[in-house]
């Protein structure tokens, strides 16, 4: 399964990277940075993060990619989350997809700019 959320915020996005590495992966038993890659040109910045957690309710870990950019002024937030399907054919994931997905647009709910 992946699901998939586009927003934008009003802080940097290396910021945004360490709201989003607080919230999710610090006190968690499974959450876990497996990469984080960033480049700067001037005052703009490109972040992309690749984060794993286990979810019990599908017994698999879940991959969640989000790339952070202010190439357009505000932080673009693009999250990606994969891999939380069961089994090798099955991939219904029982919201676990979605439900780390939007744990980035938590992560951030104070800081985002409605477009």
């Amino acid at each position: 399964m992946k699901d998939v959320r586009d927003f934008y915020v009003k802080i940097t996005p290396i910021n945004a990277l360490r709201v989003i590495e607080e919230s999710i992966v610090t006190g968690s038993i499974s959450g876990k940075v497996l990469d984080v890659y960033k480049r700067s040109v001037g005052s703009q910045e490109v972040v992309v993060c690749v984060i794993e957690k286990f979810y019990y309710r599908t017994s698999n870990r879940a991959s969640l990619t989000i790339t952070l950019d202010n190439l357009e002024g505000d932080t673009k937030v693009h999250a990606v989350a994969s891999g939380g399907g069961q089994g090798a054919f099955l991939r219904f994931d029982w919201g676990a997809g979605g439900d780390f997905v939007n744990s980035v647009r938590r992560a951030l709910e104070n800081h985002i700019v409605e477009q």
